[in-house]
């Protein structure tokens, strides 16, 4: 480990604009959901056009968060390595080795983390979930607008049999919330760990795009 801290550590381009955007735009989107949802659900403010405000903040923001996840969705097939789907399935076998790895780290069973350049496994992996909570989101967010939308968007009351009507869209739509809530929590929480472990500018990189790894670092994917 002493040789691995005194190694030269050379610059990797590891986040493009595409990925920092729609990470920034998902991120920001999120919490302004979250405050304008329970404000929906639980309305706490009086006035004259508070509820109308908070629907309507709402409802452009999902626009916000929808683009911005279908956009991360077919990056992760048009972009580049580091923003391709393989960070997020474990699709060699040194991804799984180092999935492993990872998982021993946070259980405090070994004392660094494997180095990778993109995601690492463990990471990746979670990732899958919390898209499928992005696609429950969208979905049941879909479904509810229909009720009361006279475009296009009535269609989507096709949905609501399946989610058991406008009730159990509205809770599967607030529990999620939560879920991704928590998960923010536990994110900040992990990449400050790993940041202040593997010292490579990981929280910097969301900014800038550049992580700091030692010289010759073999790419994820091998």
């Amino acid at each position: 480990m002493v040789a691995e801290a005194q190694a030269p550590l050379e610059r990797y381009y590891v986040w493009d604009v595409v990925v920092r955007v729609t990470h920034w735009a998902i991120a920001l989107s999120i919490w302004l959901l979250a405050a304008t949802g329970i404000y929906i659900g639980h309305p706490f403010l009086a006035g004259a056009f508070t509820m109308g405000w908070a629907k309507v903040i709402h409802f452009y923001t999902a626009i916000v968060f929808t683009l911005a996840v279908f956009a991360r969705v077919v990056w992760m097939f048009l972009g580049p390595r580091r923003s391709s789907w393989r960070n997020f399935v474990p699709a060699s076998k040194r991804r799984w080795r180092d999935l492993v790895a990872t998982i021993k780290f946070y259980l405090l069973l070994r004392l660094e983390p494997p180095r990778t350049i993109g995601h690492n496994p463990l990471a990746g992996a979670s990732y899958l979930a919390v898209f499928g909570m992005y696609a429950v989101m969208i979905v049941t967010g879909l479904a509810m607008y229909s009720v009361s939308d006279y475009t296009w968007l009535r269609g989507c009351q096709v949905l609501l049999p399946v989610l058991h009507g406008v009730q159990g869209a509205r809770w599967l739509h607030h529990a999620t919330m939560w879920l991704l809530l928590m998960f923010f929590v536990a994110h900040v929480f992990f990449s400050m760990l790993t940041s202040r472990n593997e010292k490579n500018g990981e929280l910097d990189s969301i900014f800038s795009g550049y992580k700091f790894l030692p010289k010759g670092q073999p790419p994820d994917d091998e």
